[in-house]
């Protein structure tokens, strides 16, 4: 047995069983989650609903397959008998996206070749696979007369309903006496200055509230069919299309496509991969192309998705309806941290300015320039001649813009920016969780992957899952968990070793470059120095870099692959984590490389310390920051401005490509691989429109996130030698804003809504980048700059108390006849010259007692260096620490409108329970089977009684148990519930109360 086949193994199937004559309980069915094929059945019309599609599915066995499933006798949701209508390739508004009774809408679809001949193994499980979703209540109607086949799905109501209380969705409740008045604005200066200036000031930021309607306030709740007086199930809108769509994807990744004993077949995802389907997906709301049928789609594009409204709003409510919870928190993530950029960039325009407008006065820069006698040491061996310390002019002014006085506030600032971010954002985050209702989501309420399921079949190891109340398998520590998990993290760091022998490798090329540039023109070319030196490295970082990505995605999802990961949010947040390390060593590791190691130890020319016997790089005239700035600039300017192009102009080439081959019936093959499959594909409804859309999958949203978490380190770790780098992230992320909704939108088919409290792992990589960032700012500035030189010379060693002669001093002197074998200019256009100066702190060669050794002040300094790392990393840390306690992570005006919420919501549920228990002690009528008020007692106002007839109350009964396939409850002789059961109740709604 292949070992990756053992992660297709188990799922949950909730479906109908009339043969037991009622629903077992939901506790019941999560304990029975772990195993196959496992039904919750239901009672009313759910059960004659089964009776109906037993006789059809084996009426289809006997007619030939599922293909040829027939229409007539089928039931319709107003209680008639659907007819099989005939299928054709016009194009018709009222079945765009909808079955051919035009009622009906396609919550998902299902793709394949219908012309490949002789692939009967693919036949039976299409067959098998979509039996088991007429089981499980869905409505399915084939479309084959194109030679791409569809199988479109209709998830019904009462199936949306089961599901929705399994999968534990929030859903709005009714609306509730004096709920208006829970939500009160919090009193601060600074929200009313806010408010003030943003009317007037601001109104053009706002989106359009006549296009994009502001919800109206709902309190949400857990889905529950035994409490249906809470919701207001009737309403057309109540179950929106996400929530059917969630509901469609959760029970195809769990139906079985093979035989009870083949326990391996299970879920779409491994149909997907074995290719009995093509594709699978939800639809979107509309065309772009087709303006008379208005839709989401189309407002979102031209008001969200269009680069002209870059200054507006994002409507994420809306946004939320349309892709679901995950792909709006990632919008609202960057759109929230583009605002915060905008402080930082003006910090950074700031010191930016600073330095263009002193660095003509600068005292050092002025003795550079002026300085026409000192005669400085080559920087290669034999094949560099010497040159004037004036040549490094240029050079000196542009190290001044950004390192000069005002480069330690910005990096302070920066420092506590970041921390302030972090804060803020949980705290703006907090609001959109308690309004989308994803506040108590944890991973432990997602259901198991049935990868996972599949590994520990026959384990015997469970746990008790706290939120489900189900007992669950468990890997063994030990001998399971442990072993996978050293295993698989040992192999990844192997692939970042290798990541760093290949930028070793490169610096050693770069070493070797450095002695023998010249035999590809002259040294002195400035041209032939840039296209040489700088363009092969660049090349050759590319291309390792580029193999190395290849290599380590496989193996690291490999490596997830093997470790026993419950859900699929831990499953992605683990992948997520290893490529990010990768990723993190392949585009810093230069940088590192420039900023703390390049420069800082190369020796003297009677002694160069050498690494393979090459002679390490020395910083170039205007110092190692200036090379670090440069770096910084081409790497996240240039990589930005080719994304934003690609961005785009990528998944625009591959859709009108994967179009253009299915206009031509190029997009699959026959079963010998001879050619063309069939006819062109007309797209003449949603499904076949969407089709030719690029596939979403589970690492399309992780590609956005890597890249703003990538552009996070630069202007984080390395800001203090690019401050302009906030202001270039600003203005990437205003368009990649944009550009991302419109490919979402446009290119790409509508993803499966799901839901996650937060942006993941990708919280605590931003929060060690800023820790990491005030380490490497302290660094940067102690080590790179010659911020605490200056300081030393100008207060310690000079008697003026000024920078005069600050050049001088940071220049040793060495004897031209003290040169190391090879090291000194074979041919020189400059003539008797005895001494040369280069950039150390050494004793000069006539020092009586240590000639080319270190002085005492270099110690003196190098103290005050690392004293200065101490000094700012606590005094920073400290700042941010003081930062994160005054700003808490839940405003106080929203723990105070979820307790009130609570409240009255809690009160709601007791008084309704309440009520219900004293018609049951006088044997009044107006409660449903399933313990529940009738939907018309539920809905008065101020919790009014009404006097309704018996004959009105025993009807509603009976809607309510065909409507929600309610079990009946336990009942003592007397018709009522048990007092066992009342006490039951009122226990939970006291459990419910105390938590206030």
């Amino acid at each position: 047995m292949d070992e990756r086949d053992s992660i297709y193994l188990d799922a949950v199937s909730i479906g109908s069983d009339g043969a037991n004559g009622g629903r077992k309980s939901l506790y019941l069915s999560r304990q029975t989650v772990y195993h196959s094929a496992e039904e919750l059945p239901t009672d009313g019309t759910l059960g004659r609903t089964r009776a109906i599609t037993e006789s059809m599915l084996n009426d289809s066995r006997a007619n030939g397959g599922l293909a040829n499933l027939p229409y007539e006798g089928r039931p319709t949701n107003g209680g008639g008998i659907l007819k099989r209508p005939g299928l054709t390739t016009q194009y018709r508004p009222e079945t765009w996206n909808r079955f051919q009774d035009g009622k009906r809408v396609v919550d998902f679809v299902l793709a394949f070749n219908g012309h490949l001949q002789n692939d009967e193994e693919a036949d039976r499980k299409r067959k098998i696979f979509q039996e088991n979703l007429i089981r499980e209540g869905l409505e399915i109607e084939p479309e084959t007369t194109q030679r791409i086949h569809f199988i479109k799905i209709h998830v019904p109501p009462e199936v949306v309903s089961r599901y929705c209380e399994h999968m534990k969705i929030m859903m709005p409740i009714v609306k509730l006496k004096d709920q208006e008045n829970i939500i009160t604005e919090e009193f601060s200066i600074g929200g009313s200055l806010v408010r003030f200036f943003r009317r007037p000031m601001f109104r053009f930021v706002i989106i359009d509230r006549d296009k994009f309607r502001k919800r109206e306030y709902r309190l949400l709740h857990e889905y529950s069919r035994e409490k249906c007086y809470l919701f207001d199930a009737d309403a057309p809108d109540f179950f929106t299309p996400s929530i059917r769509i969630a509901v469609a994807h959760f029970i195809l990744e769990r139906a079985r496509f093979g035989l009870e004993d083949e326990k391996y077949d299970i879920g779409l995802r491994k149909l997907l991969n074995d290719q009995v389907y093509l594709d699978a997906y939800p639809l979107h709301d509309g065309s772009p192309d087709l303006p008379e049928l208005e839709c989401q789609r189309t407002l979102l594009l031209e008001e969200w998705a269009s680069v002209i409204r870059w200054i507006k709003h994002q409507p994420l409510d809306h946004i939320k309806e349309y892709f679901g919870v995950k792909i709006a928190m990632y919008f609202a993530w960057l759109g929230f941290y583009t605002h915060m950029l905008i402080s930082a960039s003006i910090v950074g325009l700031l010191c930016f300015f600073y330095g263009l407008l002193t660095f003509r006065e600068n005292r050092i820069s002025q003795e550079i320039c002026q300085d026409n006698t000192t005669v400085m040491c080559p920087t290669c061996d034999a094949k560099c001649d010497y040159w004037m310390l004036n040549d490094a002019c240029t050079y000196s002014h542009i190290s001044h813009i950004f390192d000069n006085n005002f480069t330690i506030v910005f990096a302070v600032f920066m420092s506590i920016w970041a921390t302030m971010y972090l804060e803020l954002w949980k705290r703006y985050s907090s609001d959109i969780q308690h309004r989308w209702g994803v506040t108590d989501y944890c991973l432990l309420a997602e259901p198991p992957r049935p990868q996972y399921l599949a590994r520990l079949k026959d384990t015997k190891k469970t746990f008790f899952n706290i939120v489900t109340g189900a007992q669950e398998p468990s890997p063994p520590f030990w001998t399971k968990k442990l072993p996978s998990m050293l295993y698989s993290y040992s192999i990844i760091s192997l692939f970042i070793v290798l990541a760093l022998s290949a930028v070793f490798g490169i610096v050693i090329y770069r070493m070797s470059l450095m002695t023998t540039r010249n035999i590809y023109g002259n040294p002195d070319d400035a041209t032939t120095k840039l296209l040489l030196f700088s363009g092969t490295t660049a090349v050759i970082n590319l291309m390792v870099s580029t193999v190395l990505n290849y290599a380590y995605d496989y193996v690291a999802v490999y490596m997830t692959d093997i470790e026993y990961r419950r859900t699929q949010s831990e499953y992605n947040e683990s992948l997520n984590l290893k490529i990010y390390l990768f990723q993190f060593i392949n585009y810093y590791s230069s940088i590192f490389y420039i900023a703390f190691i390049k420069g800082k130890f190369p020796g003297y020319p009677a002694k160069y310390n050498r690494i393979l016997s090459f002679r390490q790089e020395e910083c170039s005239q205007g110092g190692c920051l200036v090379e670090l700035c440069i770096q910084l600039a081409i790497i996240m300017v240039g990589k930005q401005v080719i994304a934003l192009i690609l961005e785009i102009m990528l998944p625009f080439c591959w859709q009108k490509l994967k179009e253009f081959r299915s206009v031509l019936g190029l997009a699959t093959e026959d079963a010998d691989n001879k050619g063309p499959g069939g006819e062109q594909l007309i797209c003449c409804n949603q499904w076949t429109k969407d089709f030719n859309l690029l596939s979403w999958h589970d690492r399309s949203l992780f590609e956005e996130y890597l890249k703003m978490i990538i552009q996070y380190g630069f202007i984080t770790i390395f800001v203090v030698a690019f401050p302009l780098g906030p202001l270039f992230a600003l203005l990437n992320n205003v368009f990649e804003t944009r550009l991302d909704a419109k490919k979402f939108l446009l290119y790409y088919k509508r993803s499966v809504p799901r839901r996650v409290r937060d942006i993941g792992i990708w919280y605590n990589v931003m929060h060690v980048l800023g820790k990491i960032a005030v380490i490497s700012s302290a660094f940067i500035i102690a080590f790179s700059s010659d911020f605490i030189p200056r300081l030393y010379y100008k207060y310690l060693l000079n008697e003026d108390r000024t920078e005069a002669g600050f050049v001088q001093h940071t220049l040793a002197i060495f004897n031209v006849s003290d040169f190391e074998e090879g090291a000194a200019p074979r041919f020189s256009k400059f003539t008797n010259v005895t001494q040369c100066r280069y950039q150390e702190y050494r004793n000069p060669p006539d020092h009586p007692d240590r000639p080319y050794k270190r002085p005492l002040f270099y110690w003196h300094m190098l103290a005050l260096r690392l004293a200065f790392v101490v000094i700012y990393q606590n005094v920073v840390s400290f700042v941010q620490i003081v930062v994160a306690w005054a700003i808490p992570d839940v405003p106080g005006r929203l723990q105070d409108q979820i307790k009130r919420e609570q409240y009255l919501m809690n009160e709601y549920i007791i008084k309704q329970e309440k009520r219900l228990t004293d018609r049951r002690k006088g044997g009044g009528g107006g409660v449903g089977r399933n313990g529940t008020l009738t939907r018309q007692q539920s809905s008065l106002d101020d919790y009014g009684t009404a006097s309704l007839l018996e004959e009105e109350e025993e009807a509603t009964i009976r809607v309510e148990e065909e409507k929600f396939g309610a079990p009946p409850r336990r009942r003592n002789a007397g018709g009522g519930q048990t007092t066992a059961d009342i006490n039951e109740r009122f226990k939970e709604c006291e459990i419910v109360t105390s938590r206030v």
